[in-house]
């Protein structure tokens, strides 16, 4: 086991624990990759959660995403939603549906699907966890049935897009709120995509 593994285990579970990992994430990885010159960021982001009522029928535990409104809403109870605001995808790249959680994962690895790397040949086959990889802190997976669509809601170290059209089809959140929801969200959960 790797030294950030046993580190990552002992702390893992806070957004102050997150904020650690991401700072001893960046030791020596970027030796592993590439070199970078740009700073290990060094804050999960801004908190955009608020509780607001709605006009809802799905049960609690239900993510809906509208991509017009760049929220994702999760059921909290009966006519009331924890609402987040999101990067959505770009033109061309929108979609719609309705989905399961079928996975999740801390400190994932990025594995751009083939057609992405098509389009950027500059990207690589497998990004190691941390403060460069673009999935954040958190990802959770959205499967179709049993097959994973490849899409993610997923953090970012890129806070600023938050609120964008930034995605090949993801939905970004704060690693602040990542790790929330993360926690709160359970596997075969229902999401609709709007």
């Amino acid at each position: 086991m790797t030294g950030l593994g046993r580190i990552g285990r002992l702390v893992r579970g806070s957004a102050r624990a997150g904020l650690v990992l991401l700072a001893v994430a960046g030791i020596g990885r970027a030796d592993a990759t590439e070199r970078r010159s740009d700073p290990v960021p060094k804050s999960l982001g801004p908190v955009t959660r608020r509780v607001v009522a709605t006009e809802t029928r799905e049960k609690p535990g239900t993510i809906l995403i509208s991509t017009a409104a760049r929220t994702l809403d999760f059921v909290v109870a009966p006519g009331k939603v924890a609402r987040y605001s999101i990067g959505v995808a770009k033109d061309g790249f929108v979609w719609t549906g309705t989905v399961r959680v079928g996975g999740k994962a801390e400190w994932p690895e990025w594995r751009p699907p083939a057609e992405m790397r098509q389009r950027d040949p500059r990207l690589p086959e497998m990004m190691p966890a941390g403060p460069y990889n673009p999935l954040g802190a958190r990802a959770i997976y959205l499967f179709k049935g049993q097959r994973d669509t490849l899409y993610r809601i997923h953090g970012t170290n890129d806070a600023p897009s938050i609120g964008g059209f930034v995605s090949s089809g993801c939905f970004r959140m704060t690693n602040a709120d990542v790790l929330e929801l993360y926690s709160e969200v359970r596997i075969g959960a229902k999401g609709i995509v709007e």
